[in-house]
Formats: C-alpha cells, structure tokens, sequence
C-alpha cells in the first residue's frame, strides 16, 4: 500500500516538477557550484567553451579538471548508464561535442543539464536523452 502511495505522490509531483532523485553531497555540489554561473560566462572565451566551464566547475568542487574538449569528458571519471544528478553529460554535435552537468532529469526520462556555452551563457535546460553519448561521474 506504501508503495502505491509513494508511486501515485512522484507522479503527481513530476506532472508540475523534475523528478526527485537522492542527491549525494558531491553531486549537490557539482550542481550548486555550476548554478551560480547561470546567466554569465565565467572563462572569459568567446567560444567553444563549455568544455572549459564543466573544467572550471570540477576544480572549484575539489575535483581534478578534465580539459577544455568536451569529447575528452566521455573518458573522464567513471561511466554510469543514466542520467544521475552531479554526472557529467557528454554529448555530440556537428563540428565536435557539448558538456554539462545533470541537474535532474524530467518526467520523460531527459536530463536536465546546466552548461556552458548554451545561448553563449551558462543555462540550465531540458536535453533529449538520445542526445547523450556518455555520462560519467567524476572520481
């Protein structure tokens, strides 16, 4: 009975929300440290720098950096098989790749992920989870 309760409370929060999902305090972290950014451009570059704000984001969380080329991040840290809060979303696009952090993931399964170099800022948005190619959690 607890279960059906529980079962029907996520599905009538994730009609308005992102679902919950349990959040470690380094995933709280990676995700709270790249949010502050939303809005600006903290490298500085004018372009191709997504790379170097997951980059910045990871060093600023205590963690050892993983370059400016957001295709280098599918070999960084630790593969995991979905989208988890605080993982790293390495996806491709013509002309070379995008890198963001998963800030949650929407009620279609999607991962919500804050990035750099999205409208030439930081932004937060949905991304089609086809679009992903690797997650990895740094180590």
């Amino acid at each position: 009975m607890r279960m059906i309760k529980l079962w029907a409370m996520l599905t009538l929060c994730s009609s308005f929300l992102a679902i919950a999902v349990p959040q470690t305090a380094q995933a709280q972290s990676l995700v709270s440290e790249a949010r502050q950014y939303i809005g600006t451009n903290p490298t500085g570059r004018g372009s191709l720098w997504c790379g170097a704000f997951m980059d910045l984001v990871l060093k600023r969380t205590g963690h050892k950096g993983g370059g400016n080329l957001a295709l280098a991040y599918s070999h960084y840290g630790t593969r995991v098989r979905g989208p988890q809060v605080g993982a790293i979303a390495v996806m491709g696009r013509k002309g070379g790749g995008h890198v963001g952090v998963v800030s949650g993931i929407d009620p279609n399964g999607n991962p919500i992920i804050i990035s750099g170099n999205h409208n030439k800022r930081v932004e937060e948005a949905v991304y089609p989870r086809q679009r992903i190619s690797a997650y990895v959690l740094p180590d």
